[in-house]
């Protein structure tokens, strides 16, 4: 599918997950708007890869907490471009336990505020500020990235990656996606994807993975009906094909998982029943 004349807007582009999100979008033509904050060094590796590919993308520094900041993306995007045809709304931030401890704890100071503000808030300013230049585009899309620990919480083999704000947060995100669907109807249509453990994203390739013994990795896997964590190309296909491909889907909550949430419970055999 040819996206040339198609805008998306994507934070968090700099990470594994953004970044094949982005890819995918690049590839197919589209001019990527891309919000960055932290990570540096992803950064720049980020920028130094998509200049090689010849990729059409502008990177903006902005706190996403902030409304000047969205505010200003929001303008940027006006002058250059004049719409958004895909916002795909991939931003979080989440204190994993395993990793951080106790919200109690003195390093942790803020940290409730952070996983809110980063994974919720962050989403209804860049729908709110950037509103008028989705409507601009008339046949596109918002996606919201999300969590199972918004069903999960701090419970079951993923607890050690489920912070009680980010779950919170998580759970809340799914009521933007539906309230959006309604504001952007008939022309825009607004969608969500709820991730389970991806391998850059509370999976192998984290430092929480790392800190859990092999038991707990092996409990965690034996709880995914697919025995395994997602992949990062898996998540850009889907976001893709919602954000996309799915025109007859808005106010959807697509669950990404691997069977996690399903496998607490085993189908015994048959019973031999008392008849």
């Amino acid at each position: 599918m040819n996206l040339r004349d198609k805008t998306v807007l994507l934070p968090g582009a700099s990470r594994p997950i953004g970044r094949a999100i982005a890819r995918k979008f690049a590839a197919a033509g589209a001019t990527l708007i891309l919000p960055v904050f932290d990570w540096p060094e992803s950064i720049e590796e980020m920028h130094r890869e998509f200049t090689e590919l010849e990729f059409s993308f502008h990177v903006l520094p902005a706190d996403l907490r902030h409304k000047n900041d969205v505010e200003a993306v929001a303008r940027f995007t006006l002058q250059h471009r004049g719409k958004v045809d895909y916002l795909i709304n991939n931003i979080e931030r989440g204190g994993m336990p395993v990793v951080h401890g106790s919200y109690d704890l003195p390093h942790n100071e803020g940290q409730w505020e952070v996983e809110i503000d980063t994974t919720l808030k962050a989403k209804w300013l860049l729908f709110h500020h950037c509103r008028s230049l989705l409507e601009n585009s008339h046949d596109g899309s918002v996606l919201n990235i999300s969590s199972i620990s918004g069903s999960t919480g701090r419970s079951g083999p993923g607890a050690p990656f489920f912070n009680d704000g980010y779950s919170a947060a998580n759970r809340a995100v799914d009521s933007f996606t539906e309230q959006w669907a309604r504001e952007l109807a008939p022309n825009m249509r607004v969608n969500g994807l709820v991730l389970g453990l991806i391998e850059s994203r509370h999976g192998e390739q984290t430092r929480g993975w790392t800190a859990l013994t092999d038991q707990e990795k092996a409990r965690i896997k034996d709880h995914i009906l697919l025995g395994r964590t997602g992949k990062t190309e898996e998540v850009a296909d889907m976001v893709f094909f919602l954000a996309v491909r799915a025109t007859y889907m808005t106010g959807t909550i697509v669950k990404m998982d691997g069977g996690y949430t399903l496998g607490g419970y085993k189908v015994p055999a048959m019973p031999p029943g008392i008849l």
